[in-house]
């Protein structure tokens, strides 16, 4: 463990809890219904974010019984990942492009909806598209963030506007795509934005009227002078030593805070999850030297100030994107006959931490995943990976292909803990990433669109081999892990045929529910891991389940859709999902649920008539290696489409020079997310780029048809 500072002694001694605002509306009605696990007030449940719910009215032996209650359609075919949050018989949503729903919990009826009318431009900006997970609830406002960096605080029973506050300086590619937290009047929201280069940072917003109270900057300042934050006097002290000199200084040196944050009741501390560096390539971000402080860290701060209390580093100087902002759950554990206040966590890089929220001291960390490759494991004496010396590319020279890759063995897919079965359920994945050294000019150039992370863009470019297709296909998959924190193990585990799965939750039931990216709602026996119901959706899901109850019944409520950042970059890896239709919905569903979706319509065939390619060999080679670095992170490897932005490959456009110019350079497209690159390529590139994907149309067609034929948007 790396520990900066003690804990101030204020902490230890009286925790009287100067208490956090109730997440509810305030009426006694509404607290007795938080308590009892009526509502789902919050964005994990309640402030430990174990998303177990106390309700059992539907439970191991009727589950089979559940059937669709009612369900709404949404706007924006495009990800959907928020968790719905229910208050006092109103269940409440964001969806894609920041909008936010309100209905009526029991009967579906829309009570009001609110568009903040965020630019389609700021897309660009969106690593993992423009998705949104949620808001949070306080004494009747409803707070939520907006892709383009602002928090706005709304009236919970009309919809009404209260106050916004821009929280990010949108001249620079900062996005919000995480659900805020309100803790002790206060709202807490961070951002995201790093692949571009930001710098990260956490800020605190009066509740009453969003005036800024504190904000904790994650990253050292880049010009070497103090922000007048929370976090100056922790960087003054030590954390600016973890840094070398190196691109950070240019980049901001990421660390953005895009989800998880949780307040501990109990200790009266605020915990969260610090993201990658950039670029990722910690050989050209500090030089190769220094942890980075506090990149893919769980730091802990007071709630009242900001001020730093204690940190643990997950993964020092961290150079694959794993990043520390998956779901955190506090939890309490029996120790060597004592019980100990825990966090756990699984993060990106495969491996399970269960820390203790007094100090940071890390108590154990396993892998919750087979074939992790670029560690052997943790030395608990210093709490620092066993790393294997192959995995830092940058210094070898040599490619290295990472388990997990930058997607992570655990994404933002929330995960859940039961008390009862002291499992914790969480959705893995297996998804390889190759990375690399960056070779040519393109990758080495930085450029205020597309990804700046300081690698070679070639390496997660398919080569041109059937098998490898299909292989790549075999090897991407996902699966439900009920992982035991006191054995270090894997307790149970459920296949899935692909990655990209729904967050989890738990009940008293015995139950622990997930959607599938391959279109599925299941659930299993919690303690065995037997699957005993699945409900197809007709389209994936990404998104976290609630429940609640109402006048005596039981409801079960999630998101579909197919969205994020999987689906962007996949290709042909997104295996099964590519064929389905991507549904944006609210379904919610209670025992004996009757009503039923429509019919899908009769699938049209999309025509495939590829151009004829009219570029040489050099165009087309060009073409690639810009490709790779401007356009893979949307459209997919091998200009693959998925389903929810354009395939490429049979875009009406793609014979037209001209017009294909107009949207890659002039941004004739920008409303829907596709500004023009004219600022960072030339008409002679943008030219290769189009010769590239007519070829990747013909190489498809011509080998891979059956795995690779376009589906419709």
């Amino acid at each position: 463990m790396r520990r900066l500072g003690l804990i101030l002694g204020g902490l230890l001694a009286p925790l009287f809890l100067v208490a956090c605002e109730s997440q509810t509306s305030g009426t006694d009605a509404t607290v007795a219904d938080a308590a009892s696990g009526a509502e789902w007030n919050n964005i994990g449940f309640d402030a430990k974010e174990q998303r177990h719910s106390p309700l059992d009215q539907i439970n191991d032996s009727n589950v089979g019984e559940l059937g669709i209650a009612w369900f709404k359609d949404l706007p924006d075919a495009r990800g959907q990942e928020a968790t719905p949050i229910v208050v006092d018989g109103k269940l409440y949503i964001t969806t894609a492009w920041s909008k936010v729903f309100a209905y009526d919990a029991k009967s579906g009826e829309e009570l009001w909806s609110y568009d903040p009318e965020v630019p389609g431009e700021k897309a660009v900006d969106a690593c993992c598209d423009v998705v949104n997970r949620g808001v949070a609830i306080s004494r009747g406002k409803l707070f939520f963030g907006t892709i383009d960096g602002r928090l706005i605080a709304l009236d919970a029973n009309t919809g009404a506007r209260l106050w916004e506050a821009q929280t990010t300086d949108n001249s620079k590619p900062y996005t919000i795509t995480g659900a805020p937290r309100v803790v002790k009047n206060m709202v807490i929201i961070g951002n995201g934005g790093a692949e571009f280069g930001v710098r990260g940072y956490l800020s605190a917003y009066d509740v009453s009227d969003g005036s800024m109270k504190w904000r904790f900057y994650t990253v050292p300042n880049p010009e070497g002078k103090p922000d007048g934050a929370a976090s100056d006097e922790i960087f003054a002290k030590a954390a600016n030593k973890t840094w070398g000199d190196g691109e950070w200084r240019e980049s901001g040196g990421g660390g953005t805070v895009w989800d998880s944050i949780v307040y501990d009741e109990d200790l009266d501390q605020l915990y969260f999850g610090v993201g990658n560096g950039n670029p990722w390539n910690h050989g050209l971000r500090s030089g190769g030297e220094g942890d980075n402080l506090f990149l893919s860290s769980i730091v802990a701060v007071n709630p009242d100030t900001g001020a730093y209390l204690w940190h643990y580093q997950e993964t020092p100087a961290e150079t694959w994107d794993y990043t520390a902002t998956q779901h955190i759950i506090q939890a309490e554990m029996e120790i060597d006959g004592q019980i100990r206040k825990v966090i756990y966590h699984a993060p990106k890089n495969g491996f399970f931490f269960v820390i203790d929220r007094l100090d940071g001291t890390l108590i154990s960390a396993e892998p919750f995943v087979d074939g992790i490759n670029w560690a052997e494991g943790y030395d608990l004496e210093t709490g620092r990976p066993i790393e294997k010396p192959e995995a830092r590319f940058y210094k070898t020279g040599k490619p290295f292909i990472a388990i997990p890759g930058a997607l992570g063995a655990h994404n933002w897919h929330p995960m859940s803990y039961n008390p009862k079965t002291g499992l914790v359920y969480i959705p893995a994945q297996q998804i390889p990433q190759g990375y690399e050294v960056p070779v040519t000019e393109i990758d080495k150039k930085r450029e205020r669109l597309g990804f700046n992370v300081g690698i070679g863009w070639a390496i997660g470019q398919l080569p041109d081999d059937p098998d490898v297709y299909r292989a790549a296909i075999a090897a991407t998959t996902g699966k439900l892990v009920a992982f035991n924190p006191k054995t270090g193990k894997v307790e149970w585990s459920a296949d899935h045929p692909a990655a990209w799965n729904g967050g989890t939750m738990t009940t008293a039931g015995n139950l622990v529910f997930q959607g599938t990216s391959a279109g599925q709602f299941k659930a299993f026996a919690a303690d065995n891991g037997k699957e005993l119901l699945s409900l197809d959706m007709q389209t994936g899901v990404v998104s976290a389940p609630s429940t609640y109850l109402i006048d005596g019944e039981q409801y079960v409520a999630f998101l579909t859709s197919k969205g994020g950042a999987f689906p962007l970059v996949a290709g042909v890896a997104g295996g099964v999902t590519r064929q389905l239709p991507n549904i944006p919905r609210l379904v919610v569903l209670k025992i004996g649920g009757k009503a039923k979706f429509p019919a899908l319509p009769a699938k049209t065939e999309v025509v495939w008539n590829p151009p004829v390619l009219s570029g040489t060999p050099e165009q087309v080679a060009a073409g690639k290696g810009l490709y790779g670095r401007n356009c893979l992170v949307c459209h997919g490897d091998s200009a693959v489409g998925n389903g929810f932005t354009p395939d490429l490959r049979v875009s009406g456009i793609l014979p037209d020079t001209a017009g294909w110019a107009s949207i890659v350079t002039g941004g004739a497209l920008k409303q829907h997310g596709m500004v023009g690159f004219g600022s960072q390529l030339d008409t002679d590139q943008v030219e290769n780029i189009r010769h590239y994907v007519v070829e990747r149309s013909n190489w498809t067609k011509a080998n891979l048809p059956e795995i690779t034929a376009p589906t419709a948007r």
